[in-house]
């Protein structure tokens, strides 16, 4: 029987220890984990209203890798100007999410191409072809930022000046559906994108847009899978993407998400809808995915505010007080997150500070505990202002009265300081967060699905601006609204005493 056991184990051991050779380095635990964006359609974006739906071409490729190396597939979305910071915080393993391969990213990171593409001009229809990049000169051209659409035009910005022509008049948008709006609206002459995305956008579109030019850029042809810098890595990467395009699968799925043959006839579909269509509206409305967001909103303001209102209270009595280090310190603390705007605090929390302390790598540092902890705070900074102001409003001699009575310190704070600063600082504590309820909607650059980043996840993947933009607005003015009308029941319950109408019972 012993001998049966050693002769299984000498022959599964060296097996095992071969499969685990086999794996890449950011195969980890079993689980091989993406960064992508979901707002590009057909790499990678939302099908359906379920947010965690993810489909396209990158996500198909993504979870055959993972197929291929008998791993599980975990894939996070985030903003795009996020993938790349997520990377090196590694906080996922690789990134594909409609990215090119080109030189200047592949100082810091290693990539594998996998699929061919071309960079084309955008613009309405009608609008005349042009021949060179050149031909844009002084008119507006919007591109997602964070992408390497801009650096390029500003190099063709600098052969224009050069040459004593106009540059090119460039707008930058975080997302590539907002991109392509402001040609739809005609804020912009024309975008600059990939092929493959505009293939897949023909019906919704409607014929609406039109190709004036496919320049060739040598640094726009290929899309690449990225990874940290590590040889054994990319070339266990580079055998898994050649074994996969021999096999047919990688062209099978560009079949399938309709990003091969003749696309140059996309463009002439005009079945589009220009009316508001209110069936969208309402499905939006009524949606899963919109009420999740809306709570997830909801919760995490006022789990923020709540947070931030028990830090500041101790600050603002300690900043009251007599001159110390503590109370300078505190100062300090008060000026810089005052100072640093909000959406920066997010992303060195989220971005840098895995990169400090690894701690923060783990699984359990999710989206919504960045997200709360900044907007916590951040939020204190300003709510320590509110409570220092209506603390020191209290009149000093009702504090002298009580400790004339006997009180206690706990309790001169208890009965006489803080009923009093309540009623003050009421009316702009429920201001402040109604302002930090609109401020929640940052959280959408590192993935959170609150409500906007939901409805954003639906315009990519609908190109239904207005309808799903009205929906957003609803919650937000419903939950704005609800918050008013209880700031006004408060400070009538909390309301000092009127004089005018103390003065007519008195009469």
């Amino acid at each position: 029987m012993l001998p049966a056991a050693l002769l299984a184990l000498a022959v599964i051991l060296p097996a095992a220890r071969a499969l685990a050779d086999d794996l890449p380095g950011f195969v980890h635990d079993g689980q091989l984990t993406l960064c992508t964006n979901p707002t590009l359609p057909p790499m990678t974006f939302v099908n359906g209203s379920d947010t965690n739906a993810l489909a396209g071409m990158d996500i198909d490729l993504a979870r055959r890798l993972a197929d291929y190396w008998h791993v599980a597939f975990v894939p996070q979305t985030m903003d795009f100007e996020g993938l790349f910071p997520s990377l090196s915080a590694q906080r996922c393993g690789m990134v594909i999410s409609g990215v090119l391969k080109q030189a200047g990213r592949l100082r810091n990171y290693d990539a594998v191409a996998y699929l061919d593409s071309s960079v084309v001009a955008v613009a309405r229809v009608g609008t005349p072809k042009i021949r060179e990049m050149a031909d844009l000169s002084g008119q507006t051209v919007a591109v997602q930022s964070g992408t390497s659409y801009a650096a390029q035009i500003e190099r063709e910005n600098d052969r224009l000046r050069a040459a004593g022509r106009p540059p090119i008049i460039l707008q930058q948008y975080p997302t590539e559906d907002q991109v392509v709006q402001q040609v739809l609206i005609g804020r912009v002459h024309a975008f600059i994108s990939q092929d493959v995305e505009l293939y897949y956008r023909q019906k919704q579109l409607g014929g609406k847009v039109t190709i004036i030019l496919a320049p060739d850029y040598p640094d726009f042809h290929q899309f690449a899978v990225y990874i940290r810098k590590d040889a054994r890595d990319t070339a266990l990467l580079q055998k898994a993407i050649d074994d996969l395009t021999q096999r047919g699968e990688i062209a099978g799925m560009a079949r399938k998400w309709g990003i091969s043959g003749d696309h140059q006839s996309v463009f002439t579909d005009r079945n589009t809808p220009s009316r508001f269509d209110f069936a969208t509206f309402f499905g939006a409305l009524f949606s899963t995915a919109f009420l999740k967001g809306a709570a997830l909103t909801l919760v995490i303001a006022l789990l923020s505010h709540l947070t931030a209102i028990v830090l500041s209270i101790p600050m603002a009595m300690k900043l009251n007080g007599r001159d110390s280090i503590v109370r300078r310190l505190l100062s300090l603390y008060v000026a810089v997150f005052r100072g640093a705007p909000t959406l920066l605090q997010l992303l060195f929390i989220w971005n840098a500070l895995p990169q400090f302390f690894p701690i923060f790598r783990e699984h359990w540092f999710t989206p919504f505990l960045a997200t709360w902890l900044s907007l916590s705070i951040n939020e204190s900074a300003y709510q320590v202002e509110i409570n220092r102001a209506a603390l020191r409003a209290v009149d000093p001699g009702q504090v002298l009265a009580a400790d004339a009575l006997g009180m206690t310190t706990a309790q001169t704070y208890r009965h006489v300081i803080f009923p009093q600063a309540l009623r003050i600082a009421l009316p702009p504590t429920i201001n402040e967060f109604i302002s930090l309820l609109k401020t929640t909607s940052l959280a959408s650059v590192i993935s959170l699905q609150e409500l906007l980043a939901v409805t954003q996840i639906q315009v990519a993947r609908t190109f239904q601006f207005t309808e799903y933009y009205a929906a957003a607005l609803v919650y937000y003015l419903a939950m704005v609204f609800f918050f008013l009308f209880l700031q006004k029941r408060i400070e009538r319950r909390f309301v000092w005493a009127d004089r005018n109408k103390a003065s007519a019972d008195a009469t």
